[in-house]
């Protein structure tokens, strides 16, 4: 049984030796244990055996131990204390070191032993000390995900290049000022970041790169991209960040895979155009001297959630913003706007910024109140001014004597049906008429004296998502306004809260201010998931119920105005938060 014990394993770690390309081809089994001290215990050791990773992270190592290089090939020390080997102590059966983690150590450099784990698919090395990576790197084939940054590296070994099957490469807060050459030698190479560097070009051979999905520049010191990027097919997401960019080349504008990108702080005078870009989601170029947005900026950017231009020096936003129908964040703040088109209320932005601007159109108070206010505010103002000038000869050829009092210009550009301030008993069917095989979104019917819903808002049931009805005579509402599917902003004047709204769960604004309503049933109103804001201001309501606190998703709760007691105006003042916690706190147990 002794021999057959000592001649199993001697057979199985011979044939490892064979696939290691060892300075010693005459080395057998040496005992383990040795030359690590207390530095690597040995049941961490006799783990990694049968897990096949160790992780020495944190561990104040200023070298890696012998006995970690050799954990493949050397006789494990239990071996020599145990001499019934039960199922489980069959050290002969250990599995190759695939994973090596030895992160925020000390170390300074590696040896050539690195060699000796070919099976590695995982080295991570971050937050060391070295200056250099041994040649011998070139001996792990199997590599896929080496990571590097936090250290001190001047320049990457030729040899890296040796790692075809490598896919995430991590090089960022390193001292490297070029790449490599034959560094497009990585073809699967995915994820690349080489940020916080000190790069100050990217070569063209770059571009073959052609399975990365993700390259981090940011904080280096490039002047310029090669042209060549756009032959990165795959490449979803590209960080430029903090350089000292002017120009961006036109062929980055035909990445048609691009969903991220980051030109943040640089030096970008001109925003280029995107018109292949169509899967773009978000596009930061804040804190740089863009000087003008226009409509072939934007017109291509149809999935775009996320628009970031803040510090700049725009000075307008033209009224195609109004094309961005995906936008949900838009910051324009500390640039040098004046005024901003009406249209912009018709999106259904999450979140806009507008602070350090010379707005003089919008009032600070209105800004103050955030976001939904400032959209509703918009929209107020869009008036139907009939087509403009240059509109005249199409429109004439497309609009019906009996239409001339539609906004035709408003449906076609704005995707709004807009008959408001007519002081109107009931919607016209010319109005419906008009709209024709147009898509409308917005529907804005105020300032009528309407007495009830139009029957024909359910032919727009699967487009219309804004509906304005406020100011007219409305005393109830019906279940058709339930058939809108997308209906998510609803502004509306009356006296009770109608039944039917605490069924419209898409609902994300309810605006509800200057009324006469006098009490909202909060366990309906928990039901809508997706209402975020909800204003109440102005009201009679003589109690607001503790239970409205379990409303947890609301953003912003607007109570003043009411001749309710509690909550006092100190907590009101407090903000939304705090007012839904003060609720909360006053719910019956």
């Amino acid at each position: 049984m002794g021999g057959a014990a000592v001649s199993g394993p001697g057979t199985l770690n011979m044939s490892r030796m064979k696939r290691v390309a060892g300075p010693d081809p005459r080395a057998g089994f040496k005992a383990g244990g040795r030359d690590c001290g207390t530095s690597v215990p040995q049941g961490l050791l006799k783990a990694a055996r049968k897990s096949g990773q160790l992780n020495l992270s944190g561990r104040n190592l200023s070298e890696v131990p012998q006995c970690v290089w050799r954990i493949n090939v050397d006789i494990p020390e239990e071996a020599n204390q145990n001499l019934s080997f039960g199922a489980t102590e069959r050290w002969w059966e250990q599995t190759d070191l695939t994973k090596l983690i030895i992160s925020n150590n000390k170390l300074q450099s590696l040896t050539d032993d690195l060699r000796l784990l070919p099976a590695l698919t995982v080295l991570d090395i971050h937050d060391n000390q070295l200056t250099s990576l041994p040649s011998a790197i070139r001996e792990l084939a199997n590599l896929q995900k080496l990571n590097i940054s936090h250290n001190k590296l001047k320049i990457l070994p030729e040899e890296i290049t040796n790692l075809r099957n490598l896919k995430c490469l991590y090089l960022q807060h390193n001292e490297l000022t070029c790449i490599s050459e034959g560094f497009e030698q990585l073809s699967n190479l995915e994820d690349l970041d080489l940020s916080n560097n000190r790069l100050t070009t990217v070569p063209a051979s770059f571009s073959s790169l052609s399975s990365l999905v993700r390259l981090n520049l940011s904080s280096n010191q490039l002047k310029s991209l090669p042209a060549e990027i756009n032959r990165m097919k795959r490449l979803k997401h590209l960080d430029c960040n903090s350089n000292l960019l002017e120009t961006v080349p036109p062929e980055l504008a035909g990445m048609e895979s691009l969903e991220l990108l980051y030109l943040w702080r640089n030096k970008l005078r001109f925003l280029p155009e995107f018109p292949s870009c169509s899967l773009l989601k978000e596009l930061h170029v804040g804190e740089n001297q863009i000087e003008m947005l226009e409509a072939e900026h934007l017109k291509h950017l149809k999935s775009i959630l996320v628009l970031d231009l803040r510090d700049n020096k725009l000075k307008s936003v033209p009224d195609e913003i109004i094309l961005l129908h995906s936008l949900e964040r838009l910051d324009l703040s500390n640039n040098d706007i004046s005024s901003l088109p009406y249209s912009l209320g018709n999106l259904h932005l999450k979140f806009l910024a507008l602070e350090g601007n010379p707005l003089r159109t919008i009032r600070r108070e209105i800004i103050n109140k955030g976001t939904q206010e400032v959209l509703k505010y918009l929209r107020s103002k869009i008036k139907d001014d009939g087509p403009s000038q240059r509109d005249s000869a199409t429109e004439t050829a497309m609009t019906l004597p009996s239409e001339s009092r539609v906004n035709i210009h408003a449906i076609v550009t704005l995707k709004m049906l807009d008959y408001s301030d007519k002081q109107a008993t009931l919607i016209p069917d010319e109005v419906f008429d008009a709209v024709k095989s147009n898509i409308i979104t917005s529907v804005n019917f105020s300032k009528n004296q309407i007495c009830e819903i139009p029957k024909r808002m359910v032919e727009l049931k699967e487009m219309v998502s804004d509906v304005n009805l406020s100011f007219n005579k409305l005393s109830s509402i019906s279940l058709e306004l339930c058939m809108l599917q997308k209906l998510t902003f609803l502004d509306l004047r009356f006296k009770m809260l109608p039944e039917v709204l605490y069924r419209i769960f898409t609902l994300e604004t309810i605006l509800i201010s200057n009324n006469q309503v006098g009490s909202v049933d909060p366990q309906k109103m928990k039901m809508m998931e997706n209402l975020t804001t909800l204003d109440l201001q102005n009201n009679d309501l003589l109690q607001i119920p503790p239970e409205l606190g379990n409303c947890v998703n609301l953003r912003t709760l607007l109570l003043d105005g009411n001749p309710f007691r509690v909550p006092r105006a100190a907590i009101l003042m407090k903000g939304t938060a705090a007012i839904l916690e003060y609720l909360r706190d006053r719910i019956p147990t």
